[in-house]
């Protein structure tokens, strides 16, 4: 219908202006506007790639039009406080305002709805305690470490430079210097805008070993020694997964290769970076701890721990009968969830891989404990954390720290415009083009990154007040309380049993749930 009034309109509409225009030659004037809607009109009835314009010219293109702004008008017009994906306007405008150093309070009560099934809480003690002045730091570095780092218990997860832009890098490093906190490079390697600033660096190595690779794309253990000896490199963590695409290699489009990242990370020009979705230093659970101790030897003696999204559970405990067998281990291990993920990813992945990290590192923290190992690892929980309480959920299930990837993004005035891949960030953030990266001020973004990171720190100190503990550490599964149906509410400690101290080291008291994959852990190889 709308393709045969097109072409009945269309002529009848040059006639109408042929004839009017010799009366009134200013009518002429109109056909600026409708000869190329004309000519539009007749290219889309004849292309052949898209349906919808060639059944309905001209109009049939308000429908790409109002596609391409979706995002845009659901989240400033359709989705409320609390129903917006990934992170809902409730905690992006608490990052925004502990970031800006403005009143973060609210009025009038809460908007989740405190009945409904997942709602969660910690109790408040009748006797808090005092509010502590400063928090405390988090030793990291095992007996086999000679240099150990005190971290806080909230830093910057693993973003390249790369894919955030260089701008975006210089500012969260000098917010990390200045706030005090750790600043994870992500598995881009460690850039000029990274070593610029001096924060204190967590350099990632990911498959690609970027930073310290051979022309083949192996790993160098002189480059590798010559980077983490640097004083700025405090710690050296090793990316066997990550939550966005566990099983797969990191993403780097194209359209973000610039000439500067392709010369730092190895890589020829004009095609994505895509890393091997496996290492190539090392092939089994063993190999891995060994990689690890001949890391640890070529940076002097720094925290060398492992980062991976958990999958196949007799894996990790390969890894854990490794630990047994070798006496080698991480100093700290990462845990991060399949909620994760800043960058690229491909949709299954993102959607439908891996294990979400509260049941991860509920997980991980478990297999330490029954390989009476726990003590001397830290765990450090990455995926989604936002708030004061986030941090001491995760804590709860057996974190010492924290990694924040978005909320450290939002700090830096990220709108969840979600074109991170594309290169079109709006905000500067995550793109490399100049004209919209220039425009992102380092100055006043690190301020915010401290900020938000200082403000959150007290917010838990706060927390922990009410709840009348003293240090992050004294926090235990059953502070955290859980909904689970109706008037049902379980503690965590009910809801993710844990195991025994040394329990997997007797046969005798190895759990049955965890009994079949304990005994399919083989250390000499992956399942």
């Amino acid at each position: 219908m709308v393709r045969r009034m097109f072409f009945i309109l269309a002529p009848a509409l040059v006639l109408l202006v042929a004839g009017l225009g010799a009366v009134w030659p200013g009518v002429w004037w109109s056909m600026v506007v409708i000869g190329p809607l004309i000519l539009l009109g007749l290219y889309d009835v004849t292309q052949t790639r898209r349906t919808i314009p060639r059944i309905y010219p001209i109009i049939g293109r308000l429908r790409y039009l109002f596609e391409s702004i979706r995002p845009e008008i659901q989240q400033y017009f359709v989705e409320s406080d609390t129903n917006g994906q990934p992170v809902n306007r409730e905690f992006r405008s608490l990052v925004y305002q502990r970031a800006k150093g403005v009143r973060d309070t609210r009025p009038f009560g809460t908007l989740f709805d405190v009945y409904r099934p997942g709602h969660e809480w910690i109790n408040p003690s009748l006797s808090p305690a005092p509010v502590a002045a400063a928090e405390s730091r988090v030793h990291v570095g095992g007996p086999q470490c000679t240099q150990p780092y005190a971290a806080s218990h909230l830093n910057i997860s693993a973003m390249s430079f790369g894919a955030l832009s260089k701008h975006a890098i210089l500012a969260l490093n000098r917010g990390a210097r200045s706030g005090e906190f750790a600043h994870n490079t992500g598995e881009g390697g460690i850039s000029p805008h990274h070593r610029e600033p001096g924060g204190d660096l967590i350099w990632q190595i990911g498959t690609g070993y970027f930073g310290c690779r051979h022309r083949d794309g192996s790993f160098d253990p002189e480059a590798f020694a010559e980077k983490a000896m640097l004083d700025q490199v405090k710690m050296v963590e090793i990316k066997l997964s990550q939550g966005a695409k566990p099983g797969h290699g990191g993403i780097l489009p194209a359209a973000k290769l610039t000439p500067e990242i392709a010369e730092m990370r190895g890589v020829p020009l004009g095609r994505a970076v895509i890393s091997p979705p496996g290492h190539s230093a090392f092939s089994s659970p063993v190999g891995l701890l060994e990689f690890i101790a001949s890391l640890r030897e070529l940076s002097g003696g720094k925290p060398v721990g492992f980062k991976l999204c958990v999958g196949v559970k007799s894996e990790f405990l390969a890894i854990c009968k490794g630990m047994l067998e070798t006496d080698i281990l991480p100093d700290f291990i990462t845990v991060d969830g399949s909620e994760g993920g800043t960058g690229a990813a491909p949709i299954e992945l993102i959607n439908s891989v891996g294990t979400p990290m509260r049941d991860g590192l509920s997980f991980v923290h478990s297999a330490l404990r029954g390989i009476g190992l726990r003590e001397p690892v830290r765990l450090i929980a990455a995926g989604k954390v936002m708030s004061a309480f986030h941090i001491l959920r995760t804590m709860a299930l057996g974190a010492d720290m924290v990694n924040a990837a978005r909320a450290m993004m939002f700090a830096l005035g990220c709108i969840q415009s979600r074109h991170c891949n594309a290169n079109t960030c709006p905000s500067g953030v995550a793109t490399q083009d100049p004209s919209r990266y220039r425009q992102l001020d380092v100055g006043d973004k690190a301020r915010r990154v401290a900020q938000y990171h200082a403000r959150t720190i007290h917010a838990m100190l706060e927390l922990l007040s009410s709840a009348g503990l003293d240090d992050p550490s004294q926090v235990r599964p059953h502070h955290i309380l859980r909904r689970v149906n109706g008037p049902e509410i379980r503690t965590y400690a009910q809801l993710y049993p844990g195991v025994e101290c040394d329990c997997l080291l007797d046969s005798g008291r190895v759990p049955e749930a965890w009994r079949s994959d304990w005994e399919r852990a083989d250390p000499a190889k992956w399942a």
